[in-house]
């Protein structure tokens, strides 16, 4: 009987590992690539891929090569949510600490979606609804994901989306936006500097580790967030990203 249930976790945690590397693959692979990349047999990966078929979380496609299936969208629509609810505290800490708008968004496809949001107190304040889709080549949060995205990549995302300017300080140009891109890799932060919404500056960072990816921000009157005060909420934008990465690998080695 212990070795039925050893047999049965085995199988669990190698049809989750088949389901993240369809997702690192786009979303669609062949058996043969699963093969390759997971090292386990085809008949095992088979075996696997047919019970999850059966159960709606793939679907086999005409060609014969295999997708993620609808019954994702629940699962991944609710796990999107309780990541904002995990991120609100320290949304709100950022909120007591810097004075202006705090803001958690996911990388959606070719879109930014923004999960959590804690108001600044401030009467005159940035405020973005949670739920929001929005082309990340206008937002800190959009350009501070995509910085970890590979280049081809992201030119592939950009000709898809078209660019389309939503001030006149949107970079619209795909090579400036890539040197962009590099640029924040080097400061570690990301900045929308009026080119989401004229008068609004915006500084981002990625969550490292999260196990989707996904980017805090600051934003606020461009008045207030200043080059000045990007020196003073940057650090602390950073360590808001770190403790709320520790806390996502808390909830994730405790099974909560």
């Amino acid at each position: 009987m212990a070795s039925d249930r050893a047999g049965g976790v085995q199988s669990l945690e190698r049809a989750f590992d088949l389901l993240e590397r369809m997702a690192d693959a786009g979303g669609e692979v062949g058996l043969s690539e699963l093969s390759a990349s997971s090292g386990l047999p085809l008949p095992t990966i088979h075996r696997l891929m047919r019970t999850l078929v059966d159960t709606g979380y793939v679907r086999q496609q005409p060609n014969r090569r295999y997708a993620l299936g609808p019954r994702l969208i629940r699962l991944g629509e609710t796990a999107s949510r309780l990541l904002g609810t995990w991120a609100r505290p320290y949304l709100a800490e950022l909120v007591d600490a810097t004075g202006e708008t705090a803001n958690m968004a996911l990388l959606d496809g070719d879109e930014v979606v923004y999960v959590a949001q804690v108001p600044s107190r401030h009467s005159m304040r940035m405020f973005t609804e949670v739920g929001r889709r929005v082309l990340p080549h206008s937002t800190g949060v959009g350009k501070a994901l995509l910085a970890h995205v590979p280049p081809e990549e992201v030119r592939a995302l950009l000709a898809r989306t078209g660019m389309p300017a939503a001030t006149e300080r949107t970079i619209t140009d795909p090579d400036v936006f890539l040197a962009e891109l590099a640029h924040i890799r080097t400061q570690g932060y990301a900045v929308d500097d009026n080119e989401q919404e004229m008068g609004v500056r915006c500084l981002a960072v990625t969550v490292p580790g999260s196990p989707t990816a996904a980017a805090i921000s600051v934003s606020g009157p461009a008045g207030r967030v200043t080059d000045a005060a990007t020196e003073n909420i940057v650090p602390v934008l950073q360590a808001a990203a770190r403790h709320l990465s520790a806390a996502l690998a808390g909830a994730a080695g405790t099974g909560a």
